[in-house]
């Protein structure tokens, strides 16, 4: 079933495999279908609060999470859209607040399904539209869109005039849509710039800077620079964000991971770069804290799962799947002694890529399928981490890995990282009933 849209709710799971159904447009991008199905909806995105629209290779997702946080702890509410889910599908669309209600989403999906005919909407694309037609009938201070792919052509690009726009970390991924020339991926995402608005972004390379300067000035959007316009960085135990206006000295994010200093500086340079949703550093500091993103360096809490383990054992979920993404597992598990992989991955990503940094901080692997999902064979996924000095080891599913693991007894590892793959984290998260909320 398209990106694993299961549900315990009978009208729901019904709307769902309509929705599985939808197949034309997932090769192509492109804004015709959603603004066709937009139109017989009647343009409820042209109805939303103000929208914080966010791009990135890497960290978009951390950088809503932090948004949505401190325009929460300033006691206001948001709107938010995020994608893929881990098990539930209605993690995607949060109204106001919270995680909408199944009672809410089965007659939402029904009405845009039902518009639908004749369309060929794309699975992404008819989510897209329910999310901003449920929050087009909820009022509320603020919307943190997160962009699917890419950007100029993604289906939240169809936002008119967004608040303010920003770009996290770029890499290469989604090669298949997006090629493998960075710069061009910079251009790509920089097409959700729109004209007189802001466009907030990290710092990078000069060739990648070209090429988002190039896109804003066509766009005719403000390019706001981190290292030019903005600055920010962890010193001596606080975040500290500075530019032209506003001067922060904050606590360092809980989220783990060095990585997740730069996304929450992203999100409050977003913050301070506009004026109509009032956000103060009282709720900046707050939003350090209270950010959550699970399956991003997510240290597994106890469940019937990891209740297997030896007792002390850690276990972390990461659903990242691309060389910016190990990169950021090895720093993190830099002065590890003895991490364990459990892994699967999609077989249109890169695992020689993806295991070539994290060989430096593991010692041993199990390989696993992606069930319901196109995959590397674990078989061959072990043959490539044999090539990079990682024991390894294969099995049918995350049950089975963690068993194997526990069967080793004293010799069992004290700290499992399960990577790879967004939807080998819901399997994890499921099997050991950490749901989100």
């Amino acid at each position: 079933m398209a990106d694993n849209a299961r549900s315990d709710d009978p009208a729901v799971q019904r709307q769902l495999d309509r929705l599985a159904t939808l197949s034309p447009g997932r090769d192509t991008l492109g804004l015709e279908r959603i603004t066709t199905l937009l139109e017989r909806l009647g343009n409820p995105h042209r109805a939303l609060p103000p929208v914080f629209h966010v791009a990135g290779t890497n960290g978009k997702g951390s950088t809503c999470a932090f948004l949505r946080a401190a325009i929460e702890a300033a006691g206001l509410s948001a709107h938010v859209y995020t994608s893929p889910h881990l098990v539930r599908f209605n993690e995607r669309i949060r109204v106001a607040g919270t995680l909408i209600a199944d009672d809410a989403l089965a007659p939402l999906l029904a009405e845009v399904l039902d518009q639908a005919d004749g369309i060929d909407p794309s699975f992404f694309e008819a989510t897209t539209a329910a999310a901003f037609l449920a929050f087009s009938r909820t009022p509320t201070d603020a919307c943190v869109i997160e962009v699917g792919l890419g950007g100029r052509l993604d289906a939240t690009n169809v936002i008119e005039r967004p608040l303010v726009t920003g770009i996290a970390h770029l890499g290469i991924d989604h090669e298949a849509f997006l090629g493998s020339d960075i710069a061009v991926i910079a251009a790509e995402k920089a097409g959700i710039a729109k004209r007189g608005r802001p466009l907030v972004t990290q710092e990078y390379d000069a060739p990648l800077g070209r090429s988002i300067a190039q896109v804003a000035g066509k766009k005719g959007a403000e390019w706001i620079a981190r290292g030019r316009d903005w600055r920010g960085a962890a010193y001596r135990g606080q975040l500290h964000y500075r530019d032209s206006e506003n001067r922060y000295r904050l606590p360092l994010p809980r989220l783990a991971g060095a990585h997740q200093v730069d996304n929450a500086l992203l999100a409050i340079a977003m913050l301070s770069h506009q004026r109509a949703v009032e956000v103060p550093e009282a709720a900046l500091k707050a939003a350090m804290g209270w950010a959550d993103w699970p399956a991003r360096l997510q240290k597994m809490e106890p469940g019937p799962l990891t209740a297997r383990l030896r007792d002390g054992t850690e276990v972390w979920l990461d659903g990242g799947h691309n060389v910016l993404a190990a990169e950021a597992l090895a720093a993190h598990f830099a002065d590890t002694g003895g991490l364990h992989l459990v892994m699967g991955m999609l077989a249109n990503k890169d695992p020689v890529g993806f295991l070539t940094p994290l060989a430096r901080v593991a010692r041993s692997a199990t390989f696993l399928p992606i069930e319901g999902h196109a995959c590397h064979p674990p078989d061959t996924l072990a043959e490539i981490a044999d090539g990079l000095d990682i024991a390894a080891d294969t099995a049918s599913d995350i049950e089975t890995a963690v068993d194997n693991l526990a069967a080793r007894g004293e010799d069992a590892p004290s700290r499992i990282a399960v990577v790879g793959s967004l939807y080998l984290a819901g399997d994890m998260l499921r099997a050991n009933a950490n749901y989100p909320e």
